[in-house]
């Protein structure tokens, strides 16, 4: 494929990097894959963190959004890229912790073919419900689920988002029979909901915030361990007695075999944007909480956020030919 067709195929956005960087990298822009959907919370911080890191190291960082297979299109395409610090990845609960529980053929080992550089943010999802229906909180929705003689219908962005596995957790834990519908796009979703069609979504605060406000749809919970700002009167579903803590995260990674004073080079540059109070508003209004988390921690938290995805996933028998 030619670089045009590639622009037409996945559209780029160069991000203005600020003084140009002294010695061998980087000498050329910074290529930055984000796995999903253009306007999804990847691509909004991947664009809003991007800008910072450029800033740091002194080179463009251009975006280029890589959806599909769960993120396994994007995230082939950067553990396939040269490991020369020119190509970096977007990292989530979907690409290095659920989808090796549940594609029988991964293209790529998320441990092994990665090298970690941080965590950028977590990104809690909140409970919400139609308008239309009796339940004002968690448990009355369990109780009025128990009783309504059929199972419940949910909406997520895809098997193994952070969005499908609170909903499957819950199911687990409370006994309600729960099923599943994948969209490809958010808003047809959100208004399912809103019209009935749906029962529940475990759904991203940037995506509802605005319906949930205007009581178009009604939050019960957040999905995350901890309350939010855009919703900080609204109780966790561990507040209210069910134990569902699954949240989405995204962190930056690139190929294994990236030399070490790069990786270090980004990982400060990270850290350090994430810290800026300006970065740090405009992340938790788009619906995240930034969290800084160095590479070496970021790594071994990887793994075990895989390993308890897993336990998850391997109960809901979930799986993706």
């Amino acid at each position: 494929m030619n670089r045009r067709s590639l622009l037409i195929a996945a559209p780029a956005i160069a991000l203005p990097g600020a003084v140009r960087a002294q010695g061998a990298w980087p000498d050329r822009p910074v290529r930055w894959i984000n796995p999903g959907p253009a306007g999804g919370a990847g691509d909004v911080l991947s664009r809003l963190v991007g800008d910072r890191v450029s800033a740091r190291i002194g080179q463009t960082v251009v975006v280029e959004n890589r959806p599909g297979a769960g993120t396994n299109i994007g995230m082939t395409a950067v553990a396939r890229a040269a490991p020369d610090g020119y190509t970096i990845g977007l990292a989530s609960i979907a690409s290095h912790a659920a989808n090796r529980w549940l594609h029988a053929n991964m293209p790529f080992d998320a441990q092994q073919d990665f090298a970690a550089v941080g965590l950028i943010a977590l990104v809690p999802n909140i409970v919400v419900v139609p308008p239309s229906i009796p339940p004002r909180d968690l448990q009355g929705f369990v109780a009025w689920a128990k009783g309504l003689g059929r199972p419940l219908n949910f909406g997520s962005v895809g098997i193994g988002s952070s969005q499908h596995l609170a909903a499957a957790q819950f199911g687990l834990i409370t006994g309600v029979e729960i099923i599943h519908a994948p969209y490809n796009q958010a808003g047809q979703m959100n208004t399912d909901l809103i019209e009935g069609r749906l029962d529940v979504l475990f759904q991203s605060i940037s995506a509802v915030a605005a319906m949930a406000q205007a009581g178009r749809m009604r939050p019960i919970a957040v999905s995350g361990p901890e309350r939010v700002p855009a919703f900080p009167d609204l109780p966790t579903m561990r507040e209210q007695g069910v134990d569902v803590t699954t949240t989405g995260w995204f962190g930056l990674c690139t190929p294994a075999g990236v030399p070490d004073p790069i990786l270090a080079r980004l990982d400060e540059a990270l850290a350090a944007s994430l810290e800026e109070p300006e970065l740090r508003q405009r992340v938790v209004a788009g619906g995240s909480v930034p969290r800084v988390m160095r590479r070496a921690e970021f790594a071994r938290w990887m793994a075990s956020e895989s390993e308890r995805v897993g336990v998850i996933v391997r109960a809901t028998g979930a799986r993706v030919n």
